[in-house]
This record gives C-alpha cells, sequence and structure tokens, in this order.
C-alpha cells in the first residue's frame, strides 16, 4: 500500500471527496476485469473503494437464469432487472455516504444513454461525483477469447457444456447489442477503452485522483503473466535503518539460493509446457544495498536488474534499531495508535523522502517479474 501523507477532515484523499465510477459496455468487454483491478488499485493508494457488481446481486437473488430474461422485449423480466440493478446502485450510494468508503465502482452494463444520465442524476443528488468507464472491442477474436477464457466459468455456466455456454454467453450478448448506445454526451466525465487498451479516449476528466486512475487504466495488464516475490537476503546490521548494511555470510547463502530456485523452477515450467512463451526473467529491487546485493546472483547470470526507490523500507524513525519490547516500552501511546491504525499510522520522525512520496511497502523486497500462467511464489527470510 502506498504510505498516505494526510487525509482530509473527512478521512477522505486528495480532497476528491466521493466518488462512483460507472462501467458502460455490452458483456465480455472486460468490465468487470477493469473494475476489480482498479479497486486493487484504488486500495494500494490508501483510498476506500469496493465493486458493486450487479451481476453479482442478480445471481444471489435469482441464480442461474435462461436468455430470455435478457430479452429486451420481455417487460417482466427486465422490470426486474432494474429493481435489482437499482438495489445494487443504493447499497452504493449507501456505502458512499455513510463515511467509510470513497471510490465506489458500479460494475454494470449501463448501454443506454438513459440509463447512465439516471445513475449519475441520482449519485449527484447524492454529492457524489461521476465518472464513466466504456469498454469497447471491434474485434471479434478479443471477444471470443474473453468469453472462453472468462464467462465460460462464471456461476451462470457451472456444469454446462463449454461450446453450449459459448453459443448462450453469444446470444446474450446480442440481445445487449440491440440496445446499446456508446456514450456520445460529452457532459459526462467519461474514459472509453478502445480493443483492450489499444486506443483510450478521455473527455472532461478533473482532479489528482481522477487523473490517477486514468493513468492506470493506460497501464493496464491484460496478459497473463507470472510474478515472483522475495525477501532481500539477511545483512550484517538488521535492526538498523540507518546504516544501511551489507549482506551477512548467512544474506550472501540465501541470495545464491534464491537465484538457483527461481531459475530451476522456471526450467522445469518450460520443460513441462515447451510451448508456453516465458518473458525474459527481470529483477526489479530497492535500492538497499541489502537488496542490491541479493540480486546481485541474478545479474551474473544474465537476469536484468533494475532499481526502483519506491521499494525501499520506510525509514522507521526513532523507532530505528529498537526491539519490539523496547518500543512498546518507550512508545506506548504509538503502539496503541499503530495497532488501531496500521496503515496510516507513523512512529515519530518516520518519515519518506519527499521525492518518494508513495513508496508501497515498509519492508525491503527483492521483486521478480516475468510472464506466464499467473502464479506467485513468496520466498520469506
Amino acid at each position: 500500500m502506498a504510505a498516505q501523507l494526510y487525509k482530509t477532515k473527512s478521512g477522505r484523499l486528495f480532497h476528491a471527496g466521493a466518488i462512483g465510477i460507472i462501467a458502460v459496455g455490452v458483456p465480455a468487454r472486460g468490465k468487470t476485469h477493469i473494475s476489480r483491478s482498479l479497486c486493487r488499485y484504488m486500495r494500494w493508494l490508501g483510498v476506500s473503494a469496493k465493486v458493486f457488481s450487479v451481476g453479482n446481486y442478480r445471481r444471489d437473488r435469482l441464480g442461474s437464469i435462461s436468455n430470455e430474461y435478457f430479452d429486451p422485449g420481455n417487460t417482466e423480466a427486465t422490470k426486474a432487472r432494474m429493481e435489482i440493478a437499482d438495489d445494487c446502485l443504493q447499497d452504493m450510494i449507501d456505502w458512499l455516504q455513510d463515511g467509510s468508503g470513497q471510490v465506489g465502482i458500479y460494475d454494470g452494463n449501463n448501454i443506454t444513454e438513459a440509463r447512465r444520465r439516471e445513475v449519475r442524476d441520482k449519485l449527484v443528488a447524492n454529492n457524489i461525483r461521476v465518472r464513466l468507464i466504456e469498454s469497447m472491442s471491434l474485434l471479434p477474436e478479443i471477444v471470443l477469447a474473453n468469453i472462453r477464457s472468462v464467462k465460460i466459468s462464471s456461476p451462470d455456466y457451472i456444469g454446462w457444456d463449454p461450446e453450449d455456454a459459448v453459443k448462450d454467453y453469444t446470444n446474450r450478448i446480442e440481445q445487449h447489442l440491440a440496445n446499446y448506445e456508446t456514450i456520445e454526451d460529452l457532459s459526462f466525465p467519461f474514459v472509453k477503452l478502445m480493443n483492450v487498451g489499444e486506443q483510450l479516449i478521455v473527455n472532461n476528466v478533473h482532479g489528482y485522483l481522477q487523473s490517477r486512475v486514468v493513468y492506470y487504466l493506460m497501464n493496464l495488464h491484460n496478459q497473463p503473466r507470472t510474478i515472483y516475490f522475495a525477501r532481500a537476503g539477511e545483512c550484517l546490521n538488521p535492526r538498523s535503518y540507518k546504516v544501511d548494511a551489507e549482506l551477512s555470510p548467512e544474506g550472501e547463502a540465501y541470495a545464491q539460493r534464491l537465484k538457483d530456485f527461481v531459475l530451476r523452477y522456471r526450467e522445469g515450467k518450460a520443460r513441462a509446457n515447451p510451448s508456453e512463451h516465458q518473458r525474459p526473467l527481470t529483477v526489479w529491487t530497492s535500492t538497499r544495498k541489502k537488496a542490491r546485493q541479493t540480486a546481485l546472483c541474478f545479474a551474473e547470470e544474465g537476469v536484468l536488474v533494475r532499481q526502483h526507490s519506491v521499494l525501499n523500507q520506510i525509514n522507521p524513525g526513532e523507532v530505528d534499531g529498537l526491539t519490539e519490547e523496547e518500543i512498546k516500552a518507550k512508545f506506548p501511546e504509538e503502539v496503541i495508535r499503530a495497532r488501531q491504525d496500521p496503515y496510516h499510522h507513523r512512529f515519530p520522525r518516520a518519515e519518506v523522502n519527499e521525492k518518494e512520496p508513495e513508496t508501497p511497502l515498509s519492508w525491503p523486497l527483492t521483486f521478480f517479474f516475468c510472464s506466464a500462467s499467473p502464479t506467485m511464489i513468496w520466498q520469506c527470510d
């Protein structure tokens, strides 16, 4: 999580107030993936965020339903769907108004201009700022790939034959396309993503937090890849931040074993699936000595190593070098505050370099990145 430098009187960040993000688009365009990924990013920034999925509300209340339910000509079903969508929207409004939330993401289709205007008016009436994210795809192969990789495994198609599920969901998409209206009203603040980020159109988006949303969407990954996480090796003075000590003999041995393990593991995966394309391994590490020296073994094997100061350990301030018992004895009130609000609390004189206001981790990390099937491995001290 990013280090929070301050918060407003309301508890919200960046003086951005409450924000409602409305997902727009027909099914199988990546709205849910974007919504969940954006929510994780907002939380990493320290912003209280939550996704409100109309599809989940519908499944909780109705379970698995036939495609007749999505027929635009079925007025009774349409009325029922709108009631569920409105309940989902109202829950998001309540969550944003009670002070516990700042960014609510309304994950639904919202395919008509009339519906989007209705949602916007409800949010504005409750003093919630509105942003729309429309996901579009003009390439049939992208839509089909999304259906096969994600939608046929959704709760709607448990126990279905894959081909039957593809046909059924394709029919559902066609029913939505009959009434689909892309965003054309320039009074709406919106972002349009074309063909999974191939092109972005941004309209009337202002403010720091809203700009961060756009930046994130511009850099959104949608290809499977593997990420390995590992702690840096033990150093000669592990309890002191100021010393920035070098690796101890145990730390050097750990670095060698870590390199051997990662390379051997990747080789095993490549042998098990020769057709799997792997991006060359890249190591991301902080600028602290023990992290750089932990990654040195990889550099000697020809692996690209990059140093990033945002991975640096946060300066612990006056508790630097103290044991847990000493911290409790010297700063009892601060210990209580840290337990009550661990993400936002800092001990006396615990500061982050002003040039690096967003340090995502409170401990040193060596970070390994490559492309393959999604896997995460932790190597801890």
